[in-house]
């Protein structure tokens, strides 16, 4: 009896011993994503698509403010008909204007999670690459906002990420 128990302890500490062993790391994903070429390439893709709109958006401000100037104008000889319609006209071109300007903020997020999805794809697999590779038990992203406390030795991880992608 007392061999099996003295068995079950001398198999069990170990299992202890090893399971408090935590290898930790910290990664700043944020230096390596601004870091990738694909980012600057994701950057002027963005650009040229938030120029397009820019221009569609200021080519119906110019309008806007045509048909404002317009109205502006009217004399006081102008019949209520008149300048009812050029009034409603105002509204329409304005609600347009907001309609395509909410459009434009919604397509460019879009575009923008479209581009960086595979960059932090690319950057997510360098992570779990390096994570297996040198056994860690916990990677972090780097943010010192979010450690509270940390009493464990850490390693930084960012330059062999950096190293997995080809990035010096």
């Amino acid at each position: 009896m007392i061999k099996k128990l003295l068995l079950i302890v001398a198999l069990a500490v170990p299992m202890f011993a090893s399971a408090q062993t935590l290898k930790m790391a910290i990664v700043d994903v944020e230096d390596i994503f601004q870091s990738l070429p694909d980012t600057e390439n994701a950057k002027t893709e963005l650009a040229k698509v938030s120029k397009m709109w820019e221009d569609e958006l200021a080519n119906m401000q110019a309008e806007f403010k045509s048909l404002y100037e317009a109205y502006q104008a009217l004399g006081a000889d102008t019949p209520d008909a008149i300048r009812e319609r050029k009034a409603r006209d105002l509204e329409e071109k304005n609600a347009r204007l907001q309609q395509v300007q909410q459009q434009a903020y919604e397509e460019l997020q879009k575009k923008q999670m479209e581009l960086q999805q595979p960059i932090m794809m690319k950057i997510n697999n360098a992570v779990q690459s390096v994570g297996q590779e040198g056994s860690y038990s916990m990677i972090q992203m780097k943010n010192p906002e979010n450690i509270l406390y940390f009493a464990a030795p850490v390693e930084d991880i960012t330059p062999l990420v950096k190293a997995k992608l080809g990035i010096k």
